[in-house]
């Protein structure tokens, strides 16, 4: 988090602390120019106003002055394609590492400059995922102030997203209340999902999908002892019994079958949160458009679905073999070949599919303090 404050900060140093710049082309400043112009469109109105500076020293022909000043927004350009502009404090929370910074960025744009290749230096910056482009492009026509600071807020957590996320990687947007899988860059599949209530809320965090475990046994969380399970096996042992809980060695678990609250499989995805996807019992909860009713796992429609799109890359397996192994009632882990990052994040904007944008319920009141894009600050 500091590393991220400094960062927020150095994308307003004054344009005189930059030491000793490079020297700029005019044909390169005007190429600066016009990725300033475009940051607009990224949400990133208080960088892309540095466009006049440059345009000035430029037009004046002051070639000392050009130096520092194109250097300079060049610099908190770069860092805010990187790491975000102002919304730093929307990031608390947000634990899934970023892009790696690379190069410090002065170095970065000196030898950009060297190499006369300024487009590459912020085309790699730039987020690349198909939904950030989508929101761009819906950011540069939106007119309501409201829609445009919730895009723009979107825009920056995918600028916290890495650039590379994986070959094949799911991503659960819990804002969404789905999950989606994808290959590349081409979205392959989609479910609903469940996810933690407000007073226990999904956290935003990565890991790997190692396997599917099926038929699972539950390792029930302390919180929840405490909350329900351990009265109920002391003060209601049969009824306990009838639902699958047991005591063994001191920890409380819930047999496979049909009430377990892990429902008939669980993703093998270690995290220190102790969060994971997994099928449940509980169909009739996503028939609400507001699925928030978790301790903070998420839990899948269709998971078994799920299990067989995430399987499919092992040999021979479909969803008659993902049925056979359910039905044989036993515990079971498939491995996977070919690990499977996921990404359990939170965009309350996101593109539908049909060129326009859905809007969701801030259901964590993560947009809180939002800046009006255009009219803020960055941190200082």
């Amino acid at each position: 988090m500091k590393k991220f404050l400094l960062l927020a900060f150095a994308c307003f140093l004054p344009a005189a602390s930059v030491p000793n710049p490079p020297h700029w082309h005019k044909a390169q400043a005007e190429r600066l120019v016009e990725w300033l112009d475009a940051a607009a469109d990224d949400g990133l109105a208080p960088v892309s106003k540095e466009a006049h500076v440059v345009r000035a020293a430029i037009a004046a022909g002051e070639e000392v002055r050009l130096d520092t000043v194109a250097t300079a927004a060049a610099i908190r350009l770069l860092q805010a394609h990187r790491t975000g502009c102002c919304n730093a404090s929307l990031r608390t929370g947000w634990r899934i590492a970023g892009e790696p910074l690379g190069a410090e960025p002065a170095a970065a744009v000196a030898a950009s400059l060297a190499r006369d290749d300024l487009d590459r230096l912020f085309g790699t910056a730039r987020a690349s995922h198909p939904f950030y482009y989508s929101l761009r492009e819906a950011y540069s026509h939106e007119q309501d102030p409201a829609r445009r600071a919730t895009i723009a807020a979107n825009l920056d957590r995918w600028r916290w997203m890495p650039r590379v996320l994986g070959a094949r990687y799911l991503l659960v947007n819990t804002a969404a209340f789905e999950a989606t899988l994808w290959d590349g860059q081409k979205q392959i599949g989609r479910w609903a999902v469940i996810v933690g209530k407000t007073g226990s809320p999904t956290p935003v965090f990565a890991a790997t999908v190692t396997g599917v475990t099926f038929n699972p046994w539950w390792e029930i969380p302390s919180s929840i002892v405490a909350e329900s399970v351990g009265a109920l096996v002391r003060n209601r042992p049969a009824e306990a019994a009838r639902k699958g809980y047991v005591v063994q060695g001191g920890r409380y678990r819930q047999r496979p079958g049909a009430t377990n609250a892990l429902g008939r499989m669980k993703l093998v995805m270690p995290n220190p949160y102790s969060v994971y996807l997994h099928d449940t019992p509980s169909k009739g909860l996503f028939e609400q458009d507001v699925r928030a009713f978790s301790h903070g796992c998420v839990r899948v429609g269709d998971a078994l679905g799920l299990a067989t799109a995430l399987l499919a890359t092992e040999p021979g397996w479909d969803r008659a073999r993902t049925d056979a192994m359910v039905a044989a009632g036993r515990t079971a882990t498939v491995p996977m070949a070919a690990p499977v990052p996921v990404y359990v994040a939170y965009f309350t904007a996101e593109p539908d599919g049909e060129g326009g944008i859905r809007y969701f319920p801030d259901v964590y009141h993560r947009d809180r303090g939002m800046p009006v894009p255009g009219e803020e600050n960055c941190p200082r």
